[in-house]
């Protein structure tokens, strides 16, 4: 009886007892535990992958913009296989799938797609079988869908021969055409005008029929009169003599500054309120080298520059004005139409070695200025963009003030400066032909 009492407390005891079933409890549930800890490191793994591969894929595309156009297709994938493969150095991965696919239709677009697998560490265990993690990045470069329309007004004044002043603006002008010319990927992708100033700026002889020109005060001062003494017309028809008008075919070209408010403005002429608002002539003995309205023949653009020769007194506003007048459709410089398909963007580089000395009406500096404000900010409103070169003296607010933005003034103090600063503008400009 006792026997049989004992024997039943240890069988009952041995019943209650369950310590030996941790071991395998927790052995079972470790498996989806470490796979769920494998499974983040192995995907965390993989997005870092990822976005290295983003990121050389983005730097293959802009990489290969630049000469897509100019390679055949074959050429273009094994260069951009190459150059990807040579950012991209990921061990762990799986053999990487490179596609290109460039299009030139309304602008240019090169697509660069790349796909591989990267081997997992944890995901591969028994119970998940997962040996591989898929990844893929694509990356798409455009260009060519913004189009660059840019003035270059150029100080062309007597001081403009020191220092070497005028040798360095040549040699930097023409750098900047070359740097345009090749951003350009086909013809009327990037036009140039060029615009000399001195206190007047020369629009062409051959533009003496124009309409919008205005002869009142050239044709009183350029003749003869029946009687020697008097030498304008005024005097002399007041005199009750007759004055012979010299013929247009006399006139060197200049224009001087519009009627105010006109001459800080980009009013089209016209014959309204008495021809108000069109171009007055003058006979400038300083009459500087002619206006190149926008152009995309290069070596013209160039020889141009090349015939620029400093002299006369400096008037900034008359050449701001006529840099954004070279940027307009319609008269007086016929700006090319532009295509719906594009966006424009429209530039004067503006440069000046010097103070105002003279414009039509006056010889004081801080009223000429006064003009050249108003103008800058007339034709930024008008959505131009303004970078202004300061070259070794002159009104530094000024100009600072007439730039776009703080990094769109530059002032320089030795002539050969000029050179790296068109070079920094052109590059600012020619980025803005390529756009990820």
């Amino acid at each position: 009886m006792f026997r049989n009492a004992i024997n039943f407390l240890k069988a009952n005891t041995f019943l209650k007892d369950r310590r030996g079933n941790i071991a395998p409890i927790f052995a079972l549930s470790l498996i989806p535990t470490v796979g769920m800890i494998g499974a983040a490191v192995d995907y965390s793994r993989a997005n870092n992958t990822r976005a290295a591969m983003q990121a050389a894929l983005d730097s293959t595309t802009l990489a290969m913009s630049g000469t897509a156009a100019s390679v055949s297709e074959e050429t273009l994938k094994t260069n951009a296989k190459a150059y990807f493969e040579s950012l991209f150095k990921k061990p762990g991965t799986a053999a990487v799938n490179v596609t290109t696919k460039y299009t030139n239709t309304n602008g240019s677009q090169l697509v660069m797609t790349a796909d591989t697998s990267v081997l997992t560490d944890f995901m591969k265990i028994p119970g998940l079988g997962i040996q591989f993690i898929p990844i893929k990045a694509q990356s798409t470069t455009t260009w060519g869908n913004t189009r660059l329309r840019v003035a270059l007004a150029l100080d062309n004044t007597g001081s403009m021969a020191s220092n070497g002043k005028m040798t360095a603006l040549k040699t930097a002008a023409k750098g900047l055409i070359d740097q345009l010319k090749t951003a350009a990927t086909k013809d009327g992708d990037v036009y140039v005008s060029i615009v000399p100033f001195a206190k007047d700026v020369n629009v062409g002889s051959t533009n003496k029929d124009a309409a919008w020109l205005d002869w009142t005060d050239w044709e009183n001062a350029n003749g003869s009169c029946s009687k020697n003494t008097y030498t304008t017309k005024s005097t002399c028809v007041a005199a009750g003599k007759k004055w012979t008008v010299a013929d247009h075919k006399t006139w060197t070209g200049c224009v001087t500054d519009r009627n105010q408010p006109y001459d800080t403005t980009n009013a089209a002429p016209s014959d309204l309120n008495g021809g108000v608002t069109r171009f007055p002539t003058e006979q400038y003995v300083d009459c500087p080298a002619a206006i190149t309205p926008l152009s995309y023949d290069w070596a013209t653009l160039k020889t141009k520059i090349d015939a620029m020769q400093p002299t006369g007194n400096t008037n900034t506003t008359i050449g701001l004005e006529w840099g954004w007048h070279s940027l307009t459709k319609g008269v007086p410089m016929n700006a090319p139409a532009e295509d719906d398909k594009y966006t424009y963007k429209k530039f004067i580089i503006f440069l000046t070695d010097g103070d105002n000395t003279q414009n039509r009406w006056s010889s004081t500096q801080a009223t000429i200025d006064a003009r050249m404000k108003l103008a800058c900010t007339n034709a930024k409103n008008e959505g131009i963009l303004v970078y202004t070169i300061l070259v070794l003296q002159g009104s530094e607010q000024l100009l600072k003030d007439c730039a776009s933005s703080p990094n769109m003034y530059f002032k320089i103090t030795q002539s050969n400066q000029l050179v790296t600063v068109f070079n920094q503008i052109g590059t600012q400009m020619s980025r803005l032909r390529v756009a990820k």
